[in-house]
């Protein structure tokens, strides 16, 4: 797999697994009718989390991404969604195009 399509696959999961763990924090502290929902999504997340650090790192190795993209890639990760808004930049901005890196050389 290419590491765009892969990183823009995992870009994807670490945000739903976000909303999941999101959701599952809203029915254990607002409503207080159980920790199931964060009993299931917070390792799911967390999984989902050191996936996402792994192929940002193996992307922008591979598509030769500067400090600074990097940097916010793995930055990121931390807000909620925030994988999903770099993930449009970098499409956005050709760091995710492998044809456009070529047209650079």
């Amino acid at each position: 797999m290419q590491a765009a399509a892969l990183f823009r696959i995992v870009s994807l999961a670490e945000a739903v697994s976000w909303l999941g763990l999101l959701t599952g924090m809203f029915f254990k502290y607002v409503t207080e009718t159980g920790a199931l929902g964060v009993k299931v999504f917070g390792p799911i997340h967390g999984a989902v989390f050191v996936a996402y650090v792994a192929v940002a790192w193996f992307t922008a190795r591979k598509l030769d991404w500067d400090r600074r993209a990097t940097l916010w890639a793995f930055a990121s990760s931390v807000p909620p969604l925030a994988t999903l808004l770099f993930e449009r930049w970098a499409l956005r901005t050709g760091k995710l195009d492998p044809v456009a890196l070529r047209r650079r050389f």
